[in-house]
């Protein structure tokens, strides 16, 4: 059986946690050549010794930084001959009333979150149209509905999500896939990593994560739909049911998303 994966070039951002790691521990099996970027040496380091002698190639970046992302993609491209398939996985989110919030916090989820992914699709496209291949986001439910406490997660993953489907109309007739990919709530290191309102990491996490999709699970949801070369994906029943109820019954939902992420008048989640 011909395997889809196989000898394909991924570059994946933000491979050292989460998603990101989950989809990598799926690829490289299938005989996938990847590469990815993160903050974290120690973390990339370990990943490398995870696959050792595969075909794992992977760069210290921060992609909220334009340089660090052209060593990326032109190191990749260098290592591999081209980029097939580009995972924009890295992202950081946000927990904060807007009252209490430094507007330096929003500014920073989006220079990680939008313009992270357009440095990098922007560097990776003359390879991906090349190759006829895909270009995807790691979205979120927040941007088809606006959180509470995460504006600026939310503004960030409804930037995502329009320019990825600006940019797939525009590549419409030239056999490139472009896809934004809504996991809902993942178990991953996003929410542990949250910037609270004065820019700190969280450190902890509010949500159940007992109760969440596990990481993996959402990485091979995400290679069979890219595999389907499919427009869009939306995980989990709960984030299903946001989007549906966002679209058609939207001041119920405002109702419904208050309830969810307050008490008392106090944000809990």
């Amino acid at each position: 059986m011909h395997n889809f994966f196989h000898n394909k070039v991924v570059a994946i951002t933000g491979g050292s946690d989460g998603i990101g790691k989950a989809l990598i521990d799926s690829l490289i099996p299938l005989g996938a050549k990847v590469a990815t970027c993160g903050r974290n040496q120690d973390k990339l380091y370990d990943l490398q010794v995870l696959h050792s002698g595969k075909a794992l190639h992977t760069v210290v970046a921060d992609v909220s930084n334009p340089n660090d992302c052209k060593n990326f993609i032109e190191s990749t491209i260098s290592m591999f001959g081209g980029i097939d398939i580009l995972i924009n996985n890295a992202g950081i989110s946000m927990r904060g009333l807007l009252k209490d919030t430094e507007v330096e916090v929003i500014k920073k989820v989006m220079e990680v979150n939008f313009m992270g992914t357009v440095y990098c699709t922007k560097l990776a496209l003359p390879s991906v149209i090349e190759r006829r291949g895909t270009i995807v986001g790691i979205s979120s439910i927040a941007g088809y509905r606006g959180l509470p406490g995460r504006s600026g997660y939310s503004a960030s993953k409804f930037a995502v999500n329009g320019w990825l489907e600006s940019l797939r109309t525009e590549l419409y007739d030239s056999g490139v896939n472009v896809m934004w990919v809504c996991p809902g709530f993942t178990m991953s290191n996003i929410r542990l990593a949250a910037l609270d309102s004065k820019g700190n990491k969280q450190g902890e996490s509010p949500m159940d994560e007992g109760k969440m999709m596990t990481a993996m699970e959402c990485a091979g949801h995400i290679l069979k739909a890219i595999e389907k070369r499919k427009r869009t994906l939306v995980l989990t029943f709960t984030g299903k049911r946001t989007v549906f109820m966002n679209k058609f019954f939207p001041a119920w939902a405002d109702k419904l998303v208050r309830k969810f992420y307050f008490k008392n008048g106090e944000l809990v989640r």
